[in-house]
Formats: C-alpha cells, sequence, structure tokens
C-alpha cells in the first residue's frame, strides 16, 4: 500500500496498516513527517498525541520516503516521483490520498505587496523560526484556523492589532453555540481566544485592500457598511482552504464541489483508491486521524477495525458541515479585484486580460494564467471562484519536476514494459 502525504491522516493510515502486517510506503514532500499542523524542528515541542502518533509510525515496518513529490499516477497504481531529486517508482496494490489541502487566495489589491502572506503560511513561517517580535500584526480570514495562528502569534511575542472573520456575526454565534456538541473543541477554542484576549476580533469584516506608506503596510478594512485603513508590518490573510486533489483527478475520482467523494471505508469511486483528511472535506486534525485510520484498516482487509471508528468520524463530519455553513465565503471576496488586480502572480497576468465567462482553460490559452512555476496551484483555485467555472485538467506533472526526474521516470516505465 502507498500513503500519499505525511500529516496526520496519512500518519495513521500507514501506521494502522503497517501494524496489521500490510507492507507499506509513505511519500511526503516535507523533510519529515507531521503534515503543517504538526510541522516541527524539535519534536518535544508537539503535542502528546502527535509525539505518539508519530512514534507508531516509526515502530511499525512503514517505509518513509521523505521529500517525495508525487508528480505522477498511472491507472493500476504505478507512482512516479520525485524523491529528492531522484527518479523513484512505486507498484501498489492500493492507494490512500492524504494530499492535505492548501490555502485559497482570491486576489484584492494589494495582495502581492510584501508583508502579505497566507494565514497558514504565517503559521508555518512561525514554525521555520521567523522573528514577529514587536511587528504589528493583523489577520484577516475565515474558519477554525484563525484561532490557533493568532494566538500562536501573540504567543510569539507579535503586537496583535486585529483578527478579522469575514462571516457574519450571526453565523459565528450559530456556530459558536453549537460548539456544545464537541466539549473538547469547544475548550481548545476558549484556550486559544485566551491567548489573544485583549486583541480586537471582530466579525463580518475582510481587507478591502493594501497598500504601502511609509514603509509599511496600510490596510483599508471593511464591513460592507464602513471602512477605515490602519497600518500593519504584517497581514496573514487567505479565504479558507481549498482541497488538493490533483492526484484524485488525475485517476478520475468522483467529486462534489471541492472534494473527493468516498464511502463508509473512505474508498473513492476507483477501486483500491482511498481518501482520507482534508481531501475529502472534513477539516480538522481529529477528523483527518480517524479517516486515515478507518482507511488504513479498510486497506488492510480489517472492516471490523473500520467500523469501530465509523461513530466518532460521524460526530466530527458534523462538525465539518457546521463549520463549512457558517464560514461561507462571502461574495464581496470574490468583488474586491479591480482591472489591473493580478491574478496569476507566475505570469503578471491581471483581471483586465480575462474576459467574463471565460473558463480556467479559456484564461489559461489567453493568458497563460496557470502556466507559471507553480502550474496553477495558487490561481487555478482562485480563478475558479472569480469566474465561477470548474477546474481545468490535471496534467503531468502535478507539481514542477526536473528535467532529470522526469526522463528517470521514464526510463523505469520502459524497462517495466520490457521486463514484463
Amino acid at each position: 500500500m502507498a500513503v500519499i502525504g505525511g500529516g496526520p491522516a496519512g500518519i495513521a493510515a500507514a501506521a494502522v496498516a503497517a501494524g496489521l502486517g500490510r507492507s507499506v510506503v509513505l511519500l511526503d514532500a516535507s523533510p519529515r513527517p507531521g503534515g503543517q499542523i504538526w510541522r516541527h524542528r524539535d519534536r518535544g515541542t508537539l503535542p502528546v498525541g502527535a509525539r505518539d502518533w508519530l512514534g507508531r509510525l516509526e515502530a511499525s515496518d512503514a517505509t518513509v520516503l521523505s521529500g517525495a513529490n508525487v508528480v505522477d499516477v498511472a491507472p493500476g497504481f504505478r507512482l512516479g516521483a520525485d524523491v529528492q531529486g531522484r527518479a523513484v517508482t512505486v507498484a501498489a496494490g492500493a492507494v490512500v490520498l492524504a494530499t492535505g489541502a492548501q490555502e485559497l487566495f482570491l486576489p484584492f489589491p494589494g495582495w502581492t505587496l510584501p508583508g502579505v502572506v497566507g494565514v497558514g503560511g504565517a503559521q508555518a513561517l512561525l514554525k521555520a523560526g521567523m522573528d514577529v517580535r514587536g511587528k504589528r500584526v493583523a489577520i484577516a480570514g475565515t474558519g477554525p484556523l484563525l484561532l490557533p495562528v493568532a494566538a500562536a502569534l501573540a504567543r510569539a511575542g507579535a503586537d496583535l492589532r486585529m483578527v478579522a472573520e469575514q462571516a457574519p456575526p450571526r453565523e459565528v454565534r450559530r456556530f459558536a453555540a453549537s460548539l456544545w456538541r464537541t466539549p473538547a473543541r469547544l475548550v481548545q477554542a476558549a484556550l486559544y481566544r485566551s491567548a489573544f484576549a485583549t486583541v480586537r476580533y471582530r466579525w463580518g469584516t475582510w481587507v478591502k485592500r493594501v497598500s504601502e506608506r511609509d514603509g509599511a503596510l496600510l490596510v483599508t478594512w471593511t464591513t460592507g457598511r464602513s471602512t477605515w485603513a490602519e497600518p500593519a508590518d504584517l497581514l496573514c490573510t487567505a479565504a479558507g482552504l481549498v482541497p488538493c486533489t490533483e492526484l484524485a483527478r488525475l485517476l478520475g475520482c468522483e467529486l462534489s464541489g471541492e472534494a473527493v467523494v468516498v464511502d463508509h471505508e473512505q474508498q473513492t469511486s476507483v477501486p483500491g483508491l482511498y481518501a482520507a483528511g482534508e481531501p475529502t472535506g472534513n477539516t480538522g486534525m481529529e477528523a483527518a486521524l480517524i479517516e486515515g485510520a478507518i482507511a488504513g484498516f479498510a486497506a488492510a482487509g480489517q472492516g471490523a477495525g473500520a467500523r469501530a471508528l465509523w461513530p466518532s468520524r460521524a460526530r466530527h463530519r458534523d462538525f465539518s458541515r457546521r463549520a463549512s455553513e457558517a464560514f461561507r465565503l462571502r461574495p464581496e471576496l470574490r468583488a474586491r479585484a479591480e482591472p489591473d488586480t493580478i491574478v496569476c502572480r507566475c505570469e503578471d497576468v491581471t483581471l483586465a486580460s480575462i474576459a467574463p465567462g471565460w473558463s480556467v482553460r479559456e484564461a489559461k490559452l489567453a493568458t497563460r494564467a496557470g502556466m507559471g512555476s507553480c502550474q496553477g496551484r495558487v490561481c487555478g483555485p482562485a480563478l475558479r471562484h472569480l469566474l465561477g467555472t470548474s477546474a481545468d485538467t490535471v496534467r503531468v506533472p502535478v507539481v514542477p519536476t526536473p528535467l532529470g526526474v522526469l526522463a528517470g521516470l521514464t526510463a523505469q516505465r520502459d524497462d517495466s514494459r520490457g521486463a514484463s
């Protein structure tokens, strides 16, 4: 079995399946397993639960390939990967997609200025050692991720000025009132909020534009009724998360909106192919661990183990549904871009270059939007939301890959055909 992605879902799937005697290889793009949420330099700083799962993975017989980007998945589950500059081919009987999610950036004037970063990006930079002591920091976005990032920045010494949630106040209050169903999440949210208790936490507020003034950022905020500007050294902003489904789409999996459709055992519409965590649209570490474990049990042929976890998964899916409804993106976020706003950073494509009614493919053919070094991973989801259209087709390689690695994978494929 091959597991693609080394976050909580991938770790759980690999550890469970390997513990049941399945031969498992885990391919992860990061230097070490943990994903974004368990990104670390010193394991001692991780929560006990994270250390336990990482210990289970290490104690198992699973093979972990770090620095591994899967660039191609052929029918029959033949994976082509770039492993730290080496071409590696993996033939698997089953695959678990635990590819996580990425931040959704909806362009607005000034979003490409230095000092404007993603919410999750700021979290990653902080874990990598970014010094924010004394810096004026503002956070704008949506969903539960805002709380842990704000808490982490405050604890790191940032001069946190404001946390802005775009969802309407009535929706946030309704969601908060429903947290009694998940007491652990309620306690967790309270602890996060206590870390920046003196900081403004505004609902129904979002960034309208950003400019530069006196060597700093000038952030223009709006509630739709009132508008004002405040200075900041760092603005952390995004429009939530979008599942990473490139490999799923490459293999022809059924999708519902942005998420991969799975059955009770986390199996996709492609037999032998499972998905767990963010690709299924279920957010949060707890849900990812449970879905990963279910996929691990199912792929190892242990249906009873998978069924035992179904009630827990149902509770987390209910939380995800309520969160999705509460933090639905308001249409004003899609209307912020002006004609000269860059919508594709790699190719410097502006909104004025894209005709209304175009599909993502038409925009790509006419303007090169999506043909830069990120291969549409940033502007692709943005254009889908701005244009109200479906995603473009996925092509190999799904991530930027050195030509030498592509040549190596081609040679390995040809060798296997000759041997057969």
